[in-house]
């Protein structure tokens, strides 16, 4: 993850994250390093800034930023093969350090970013006044065993790795409800888009196999408004003046309706965030706020 230098100005930087599904419903998650600027110590999905210097799209940084981070590929061939002939681990650090480009390694090696099955997944604004704002897209996808068309470098067999401790520490698959619950009891921790996001799966994700049915279901929320849904928070105090929230697009406090409710109720002690709560009464698929306006890369 690139978010290592603070914008000049106020206005968020464009970035991008991979929200990735193996096929046992488990999700990939990135531990941060304790010392990094952004997100230190926190389980995060993998990503980082728009480089538009080597990236075509937030599609592309996600794939890249993925890449290096842990060391999966999400990338097709005309010829299947070569993907076993890739020294993926030298080529993923060259990558990371710099000797060469995400696009050059791909090229050089018959290979395509997959950026087809990167599914728009919501957006998430940090609100002002921090110093270091991001728009950050985040996108779903679903890992493809090696028996599918187009191989995956990441495909099942292949574990996620930390990049040696520059940006990451710890990488590993774990079901939303899993990570929901090491996050309750304090082992991990998470910030409020990344527990927006795994309780949303949660309720979609469910057993350990996944299936045709569930993948619908997350592809259909992505077409629907839910996909394109850009989060805006505001923090406020709620229930009286009992609580710490931060409220989004369409909650009553927001403008929306009289009784509905779209805010994270959070508790902070130690960890930037050692409880939170999503409170979220209106419908998924039709009743999501959508932000029209969609900056230029």
């Amino acid at each position: 993850m690139t978010h290592n230098e603070s914008p000049k100005s106020t206005e968020p930087r464009l970035s991008a994250s991979l929200v990735l599904v193996n096929s046992h419903n488990e999700i990939l998650l990135v531990q941060r390093n304790p010392q990094a600027r952004s997100f230190a110590g926190q389980h995060v999905f993998p990503g980082g800034n728009f480089d538009a210097e080597q990236d075509t799209s937030l599609e592309w940084t996600a794939i890249r930023e993925t890449f290096e981070e842990a060391g999966l590929l999400l990338a097709l061939s005309d010829s299947p093969s070569t993907l076993l002939d890739v020294d993926l681990t030298q080529a993923r650090e060259a990558v990371h350090g710099g000797q060469t480009t995400f696009s050059t390694f791909l090229t050089n090696n018959n290979l395509r970013a997959d950026v087809g099955a990167l599914l728009p997944f919501t957006t998430w604004v940090t609100p002002p006044p921090s110093a270091r704002r991001f728009r950050t897209q985040f996108f779903v996808a679903f890992l493809r065993d090696s028996s599918s068309d187009g191989l995956y470098s990441g495909r099942e067999e292949h574990l996620p790795t930390p990049d040696g401790g520059q940006e990451v520490i710890r990488t590993r698959f774990l079901h939303p409800e899993s990570a929901i619950e090491e996050f309750k009891s304090g082992k991990i921790g998470l910030y409020p888009p990344q527990y927006y996001i795994l309780e949303t799966l949660r309720t979609i994700l469910t057993g350990s196999s996944s299936t045709e049915s569930q993948r619908n279901t997350v592809q259909m929320l992505s077409r629907a408004a839910f996909g394109r849904m850009v989060i805006n928070p505001k923090f406020l105090l709620v229930n009286g003046g009992a609580d710490e929230a931060f409220v989004y697009e369409g909650d009553e406090l927001r403008g929306g309706p009289k009784g509905c409710l779209h805010r994270m109720v959070v508790e902070r002690k130690g960890a930037p965030f050692s409880q939170m709560n999503l409170w979220r009464n209106f419908d998924l698929f039709t009743q999501c706020p959508v932000e029209v306006h969609v900056p230029k890369l």
